[in-house]
């Protein structure tokens, strides 16, 4: 179908700098997985590469599966969970081990649960000290996954995760055993609540007084009710679209809702494909994942307006694989790669429109035909990424593929190349004075795109909320400056909270924008914000020198980040503060994250304590 297409110079030139750049480090990487697969577990009889102790121990209490793993060349899966019943994304995961279990041996092999990985929710702990251990979670998960398929009994995984830092982490962690093939099953998102533009109207009239908590309540209570995803296109979805479009799911996976018969289908199709893939280098995780893959995802999520955060966890798990990317990539394949997709908060939309206006499937064809995307890929499914233009059904109780629509059923929420809601993907990276930053535009309206106005410091989000309902705000266009935010600082937080404080001030007439050394996230909206500022304030960067009342340009046409005063002067100031956190360390578990903070790399080489930086 596609190959025909010449690839867009662009992408093309990309792609070449990317493996250029990660010649070294893939290289090394690929060695790597090479003699771990060399020295790995033997499949064969008593699992032979294991002592008799050793194997005593990890089938000790394999009941039915027992025999099979010790007396038999049955292959094995190591299933790595997230599951908890708080988080509504991961809720479902409780029965898929038992599923895969069970397709496991109906296909004569073995599943074993080799670990858990936490799973915290940014939902839960906006706004709170929770989320300053947000992003060091991913980590943490990328060390716990390691842990878990450290036991040499396995011949691939089966990784269970969903939100925001748990996919990155999962994928960061199997990385390290690449010689595997390790597929990714996703739970799916809640069906369709109350709707986006609704839900954004009640918070902020709450933010403006003009409705109570119980409203609020009421409001968030509709949009988040029931087992799945949230149905926004923030970083857990996101993560979902990644994953497909870089061959880690099966294709058409990714937004089939929970507790539905297609679900379990695909999940216990995980598990056979899996033990089908042991022993394939072509279905290895680490050939999977590679340069043009990496790419691929980079084009998926700029063209659907995908979560800013992905600008730290896309450079984190490529890097995971060896592959080196930057900013500089996003910001010149966003240039070239149109925006296809309205979602949440760049539309009205929420992801179960998307999947039933043609999803992934119709996006993946777009990109193809266009010369977009690369096709020649290994993916979990076999080679190509046209394979993934094809769309999951039941024929009665069977599983079966089928090709997916060819043209959108709801212009509104999908387009084609040809017609698409932007030239542009909708994501810049901005460059000046105050540092490097990215911004996402796909949402924010035209007039919008540059604010230059004075500067209204705060070193807390709280402040800043607080001067909001004190009416300091009102009146005036303003960039708010919130810094201290940073990965150093305190974790690197979300500042979800101060969206509609701000989308209040923008629809009152004024000029707003956020700058932060923190982070948005997917549900970066209409309010024009430079997030990731690096270097950081913490780290000495120029946002702790930035004063009230400095004048301060954010230009996403132009890709600048300035301010507007006197160098020298600028230059001459003394620090409003020692460079480090500006708030507390401790308490909700923060003093056990003092040595990620003093480790952590920037926001713009993945803003990790794991990897090199």
């Amino acid at each position: 179908m596609t190959a025909s297409v010449p690839l867009h110079p662009v992408v093309d030139a990309v792609t070449r700098r990317v493996t250029a750049r990660s010649a070294t480090t893939r290289a090394a990487y690929l060695e790597r997985i090479r003699a771990a697969a060399a020295a790995g577990p033997a499949a064969g009889p008593g699992r032979a590469d294991l002592g008799c102790a050793n194997l005593a121990h990890a089938v000790a209490a394999c009941g039915p599966d027992k025999l099979t793993l010790t007396a038999s060349p049955a292959r094995n899966i190591g299933i790595v969970t997230a599951y908890n019943d708080m988080l509504s994304a991961h809720q479902p995961f409780e029965t898929y081990p038992a599923r895969i279990k069970a397709a496991a041996r109906a296909a004569g092999g073995v599943a074993q649960v080799a670990g858990g990985v936490p799973a915290m929710c940014d939902g839960i702990t906006q706004g709170r000290a929770g989320m300053e251990l947000s992003l060091f979670s991913r980590d943490v998960i990328a060390l716990s996954t390691a842990v878990a398929l450290s036991h040499d009994m396995f011949d691939a995984a089966v990784l269970l995760g969903v939100c925001d830092k748990i996919v990155p982490g999962l994928v960061m962690g199997a990385l390290s055993f690449g010689h595997l093939p390790v597929l990714l099953a996703p739970a799916g998102p809640m069906t369709s609540g109350l709707p986006n533009k609704e839900k954004a109207r009640v918070r902020q009239a709450f933010a403006a007084g003009e409705a109570d908590r119980a409203e609020l309540l009421e409001a968030e209570s509709a949009s988040y009710h029931g087992p799945g995803t949230c149905t926004f296109f923030g970083t857990a979805n996101s993560n979902q679209l990644l994953m497909e479009v870089m061959g880690l799911h099966l294709p058409g996976s990714s937004f089939v809702n929970p507790g539905t018969a297609l679900r379990d289908a695909l999940t216990d199709e995980v598990a056979r494909r899996a033990l089908a893939a042991a022993g394939d280098p072509d279905k290895a995780m680490g050939a999977v994942v590679d340069e043009k893959a990496v790419v691929n995802g980079i084009v998926a999520l700029l063209a659907t307006g995908g979560s800013t955060n992905h600008t730290m966890h896309l450079v984190a798990m490529a890097a995971a694989a060896g592959v080196q990317i930057t900013w500089d990539d996003f910001s010149e394949l966003s240039a070239v790669v149109p925006l296809l997709a309205r979602i949440y908060p760049n539309g009205t939309a929420d992801v179960n429109h998307f999947h039933a206006a043609g999803g992934m499937q119709l996006l993946i064809r777009e990109l193809l035909e266009h010369g977009l995307a690369h096709d020649d890929v290994r993916t979990v499914d076999g080679p190509g990424l046209s394979r993934y233009t094809r769309e999951p059904f039941l024929d009665g109780d069977t599983l079966v593929w089928r090709e997916g629509t060819t043209e959108s059923l709801d212009k509104s929420v999908l387009r084609s190349v040809a017609d698409p809601f932007s030239p542009d993907g909708g994501l810049r990276v901005l460059h000046g004075n105050l540092g490097r930053s990215v911004v996402k535009t796909s949402a924010v309206e035209p007039d919008h795109r540059v604010v230059e106005a004075p500067a209204v410091v705060f070193d807390d989000q709280d402040d800043l909320l607080a001067a909001f309902a004190a009416g300091e705000l009102d009146g005036r266009d303003l960039v708010a400056v919130v810094r201290y935010q940073g990965p150093r600082a305190n974790g690197m937080p979300e500042l979800h909270k101060l969206t509609p404080a701000l989308g209040l001030l923008q629809d009152r007439g004024h000029q707003v924008a956020i700058v932060t050394d923190g982070r948005m996230s997917g549900a970066s909206g209409k309010v024009p914000a430079a997030l990731h500022v690096t270097p950081e304030a913490a780290q000495g960067g120029p946002l702790r020198n930035v004063r009230d009342g400095d004048l301060v340009r954010l230009d996403t046409l132009n890709g600048t980040l300035s301010l507007l005063v006197d160098a020298d002067e600028f230059d001459a100031r003394e620090p409003a503060r020692p460079a480090g956190p500006s708030g507390p360390t401790t308490g909700t578990g923060r003093e056990l994250f003092a040595a990620f903070r003093a480790a952590v790399g920037p926001a713009d080489t993945g803003a990790t304590v794991v990897l090199p930086h």
